[in-house]
């Protein structure tokens, strides 16, 4: 068997699985890209291992690693997909920016304050910091 005709194999199906990575909103979708991309992979590492006839069949041990981590890979993803579409109810990779939330509005000091470090240790910082993580919890509702 030619080397060539895994390796041409491998070549689309990673460039199918690049595609669907890049074009795809789905986090599901972009998932399913990923573990297409490394199966082509796994496909080459088979295939050199068999043009080479290593003795030790390196190329397969490493297949049997990379699938090993895709498995844990793929539960780890479908286990953020879902806590993420239980709170947001979608899984569109556009509407995932703003889950990082951030405390620098409750930091930052408003410039009334005579702490000159601008620290925001102030008690008015303190005081407000509640209402301003209500405000958050509605604006992401």
């Amino acid at each position: 068997m030619h080397l060539a005709y895994p390796a041409v194999l491998a070549a689309l199906l990673f460039c199918t699985g690049l595609y669907g990575v890049l074009a795809r909103r789905n986090a599901i979708l972009v998932l399913m890209s990923v573990e297409l991309m490394l199966n082509a992979v796994n496909l080459n590492l088979v295939a050199f291992d068999v043009w080479l006839r290593d003795a030790l069949h390196s190329g397969q041990a490493l297949t049997l690693f990379t699938i090993a981590v895709a498995a844990a890979e793929i539960g780890i993803g479908l286990a953020i997909v879902l806590a993420v579409h239980r709170n947001r109810g979608s899984s569109d990779i556009d509407r995932l920016r703003d889950t990082a939330e951030t405390d620098e509005a409750e930091a930052v000091p408003d410039g009334d304050s005579d702490d000159p470090a601008g620290t925001g240790n102030g008690t008015e910082d303190q005081a407000t910091a509640p209402a301003g993580k209500a405000k958050k919890a509605e604006a992401t509702a």
